[in-house]
């Protein structure tokens, strides 16, 4: 049986996962009436369909794209109608609700994939797996840059903090995911980010250290600071015998240096840098296919890691407004 797949919002990245659908054996059929809804629908031949009850008659997976503060009524009623759901990241703008979504879904036997795309591209991937191989040894420190220009219009809701927690809760998510990934579970969070009255003007930029309960520190940096339409990541991973660097505005392989391999003879990690390289949101959307057609796959990202990449969201966001330090265990 063919997969019948809908989509819930019609804005960027409804338009990527659409295009990411179809290039899966899934049929994609319909998207919810709002803004930008019938041109999607055109694109790909669907029906627009006028609330989110009526198209969840028409498939069995429903993708989610719009903004957070919506995600938890939605997720909730999809499940409800036991239909399998892509959320995008963040999972919710609450952790209470989160939760609550993670058990509702477990629940009712419906399969939930959060966004969290980083973990799909290959240059953090394939870090990953560096790190899973050894080859730096027991990982010490991260340190991950996130920033680009202001989205939106000032009106935009990714403005208005209380819908979208802002650039820590909205870009900075991405790593603090992947930096859980990468050196383990988190104990406690320590932040700073601009004032306030100064983001309307300048954007919004955040930086946070995050404690890991294994002792090994994460540096994250995120910011919608710079001009149009630059957008720049780096990263890097130090362990007791080596360092991995992806660094910032570089089109250059992920680089692998070994302590003892300090005589010059340094290798490089491949990694596809081609523009015909798989797109990473590809990547994701295929593998949730994959899953959900049966194949036996082990899960990227589970709901569980959506959950905890919102905790630590929200303790960066308590800790920039307290000026202390906050343990995951205070975010409820």
């Amino acid at each position: 049986m063919t997969l019948k797949v809908g989509i819930v919002g019609a804005g960027f990245m409804g338009n990527t996962h659409a295009a990411a659908w179809t290039q899966t054996p899934a049929n994609l059929v319909g998207v919810v009436a709002t803004h930008g809804a019938e041109a999607l629908a055109t694109r790909y031949g669907m029906t627009v369909y006028p609330t989110l009850a009526d198209l969840l008659q028409a498939v069995d997976v429903v993708d989610i794209c719009t903004p957070t503060s919506r995600h938890y009524e939605q997720v909730l009623q999809a499940a409800a109608a036991k239909k399998h759901i892509v959320c995008e990241k963040p999972l919710a703008r609450h952790y209470a609700h989160a939760q609550e979504m993670v058990a509702t879904c477990k629940a009712a036997g419906v399969k939930l994939l959060v966004a969290q795309v980083v973990r799909f591209f290959p240059q953090y991937a394939l870090a990953k797996a560096a790190v899973n191989n050894g080859d730096i040894g027991r990982v010490a420190t991260l340190r991950l840059s996130r920033a680009s220009f202001t989205p939106g219009t000032p009106e935009s809701w990714l403005h208005d903090h209380e819908q979208s927690g802002g650039v820590i809760l909205d870009l900075m998510i991405h790593d603090f995911d992947y930096a859980r990934w990468v050196a383990g579970e988190v104990e406690s969070v320590f932040a700073r980010n601009i004032a306030p009255q100064l983001a309307p003007a300048y954007g919004d930029y955040a930086q946070a250290i995050l404690r890991h309960t294994n002792g090994a520190i994460s540096h994250i940096e995120g910011g919608w600071v710079y001009p149009k339409p630059l957008f720049r990541t780096s990263l890097e991973i130090s362990g007791d015998r080596g360092l991995i660097e992806l660094p910032a505005g570089t089109s250059d392989p992920l680089q692998l240096y070994r302590n003892e391999s300090l005589d010059g003879g340094l290798p490089d990690i491949a990694v596809p840098t081609s523009p015909l390289a798989e797109d990473p949101y590809l990547t994701q959307i295929r593998h949730f296919y994959s899953i959900l057609s049966g194949e036996y796959i082990e899960w990227r990202v589970m709901p569980e890691d959506g959950l905890a990449a919102v905790q630590i969201a929200l303790a960066a966001i308590q800790s920039a407004q307290t000026g202390r330090r906050v343990m995951l265990t205070e975010v409820k």
